[in-house]
């Protein structure tokens, strides 16, 4: 999806990110990633749940919770840049983020309930934006950053990481 995203709207770092995007519509995206998700979810072995392939790597559900967590903060940034809000957004460290994020005591129905209520938000959201609104650009981490860019951007972040999963821990 890179190709619908235009030069500016984003920091390269996520260039990644967004070329794994596969689908043109945001919202079609989302709504496709959701069941994949669920599908996704339910078929790890309950007994790779806690695993991580090395000491300093995540868990199988720490890097599924990351996914959440990172929905929740990409599309308060979209939700700012669509309402033309300038304050610039400070980053998030993400590896601070998961030690606090009890991951490895929730159980698959909990990730998959708060998962589902996430992803039903971000829906709701990018439905809402007009062509106009997606456009809109504001900063994060420095760098701009538009509405559709932080959209394509969740859609290849989950792309990404069930691929580190699939690779890594299964």
């Amino acid at each position: 999806m890179l190709s619908q995203v235009k030069e500016g709207e984003y920091n390269p770092y996520y260039g990644t990110y967004i070329s794994k995007a596969s689908h043109a519509d945001i919202v079609e995206g989302l709504q496709s990633g959701k069941k994949e998700f669920t599908d996704f979810v339910n078929a790890i072995p309950l007994e790779k749940w806690s695993y991580a392939y090395a000491d300093d790597k995540w868990s199988v559900a720490e890097v599924l919770q990351h996914l959440i967590d990172t929905e929740r903060i990409f599309s308060y940034r979209a939700l700012r840049f669509a309402r033309n809000d300038k304050t610039p957004i400070v980053g998030f460290d993400q590896d601070n983020y998961v030690p606090y994020s009890n991951a490895n005591n929730y159980s698959k129905e909990d990730i998959l309930s708060d998962f589902e209520a996430m992803r039903n938000s971000s829906i709701a959201l990018f439905r809402s934006f007009t062509d106009e609104m997606l456009g809109m650009i504001g900063e994060a981490s420095g760098s701009p950053m538009s509405a559709r860019a932080a959209g394509y951007i969740l859609l290849g972040h989950q792309v990404h990481h069930f691929e580190v999963i699939e690779e890594r821990y299964l």
